[in-house]
């Protein structure tokens, strides 16, 4: 099953993350959240990886309009959408939104998951060249 959708882009981590944040805003979403997850296992862990990022996404009249379908989507909002290095690449990940149909079992959240969905194809369309 493909939960997701991704691209790679050839520029740096720091640069694509900025990128990222500009598209997103772009088309209506605001980051919440950010997990740094490169600091945090090595903090915890004192594991080393590359940079990887974890963004939290929201759009806040499509999270009402589902929240208003289902009070319970919360748990499967906001939108990840990780960035993460890789060489001298860096690639840029999110959810597809109808995950939250599937795992729902609600239709009707749909028509909002489709215009999200559309949203952030376009929020990664233009982080392209």
């Amino acid at each position: 099953m493909s939960y997701g959708t991704n691209i790679t882009v050839r520029a740096p981590f720091a640069d694509t993350v900025a990128r990222v944040r500009e598209a997103l805003a772009g088309q209506g979403f605001g980051v919440l959240t950010e997990i740094d997850v490169t600091a945090t296992l090595r903090a915890k862990l004192g594991e080393q990886m590359e940079d990887y990022i974890i963004l939290g996404a929201c759009n806040p009249p499509f999270a009402h309009q589902a929240l208003g379908i289902d009070r319970s989507i919360g748990l499967l909002l906001p939108c990840n959408v990780v960035v993460r290095a890789t060489g001298d690449e860096t690639v840029v990940e999110a959810l597809d939104p109808q995950v939250m149909v599937t795992l729902t079992g609600r239709p009707e959240l749909k028509p909002v998951a489709d215009e999200v969905g559309r949203r952030l194809a376009s929020a990664l369309a233009e982080l392209t060249p």
